[in-house]
């Protein structure tokens, strides 16, 4: 599917702000969403592209608060409960009452959960490297910063996406 922002009954610099917040509401990262489930699929993976998410920020740093799992996620916490459960379920994860707080619940990796880091990675790299072919490393980088700046033109408190 081709997308064009110009209107050619409009000038130049005047965007078809339909197929633009078309193209920013998401639907390239919906296809890259599709393309690495069915190629967890494929690899025998029974996880969600949600659940890696969460998986993730658990291999970057273990034992996070569901709280903080939503704040990372940026997903509400009936949500991560939600994500947490299955995955749990799964035994990937376990929850771990806090030593400090008997109210929060760290959630940790268990060592299928740690398993599973290698294999997803890779799908998710040749996922991308699928996705990005023909699409020059200044394209890249220019689009990370123009998704930057709107994320930042739309949250009090910007943070830096990586």
């Amino acid at each position: 599917m081709q997308f064009s922002c110009l209107n050619n009954s409009m000038s130049s610099n005047h965007f078809k702000r339909g197929e633009l917040y078309s193209m920013l509401n998401g639907i390239a990262s919906l296809a890259l969403v599709r393309r690495m489930q069915k190629n967890f699929r494929a690899a025998g993976l029974e996880i969600t592209i949600e659940q890696w998410g969460i998986l993730y920020h658990l291999w970057k740093e273990d034992e996070l608060s569901q709280q903080e799992l939503c704040i990372r996620s940026f997903k509400d916490k009936p949500s991560i409960t939600r994500l947490v459960d299955n995955l749990e379920k799964q035994k990937f994860v376990e929850r771990k009452g806090s030593e400090t707080d008997r109210r929060i619940n760290k959630i940790c990796l268990t060592e299928s959960g740690k398993n599973l880091q290698d294999q997803t990675i890779e799908i998710a790299n040749q996922t991308m490297d699928e996705a990005l072919v023909g699409v020059h490393k200044e394209d890249i980088e220019t689009v990370r910063m123009v998704l930057q700046t709107v994320y930042n033109n739309l949250n009090p408190e910007p943070v830096k996406l990586n």
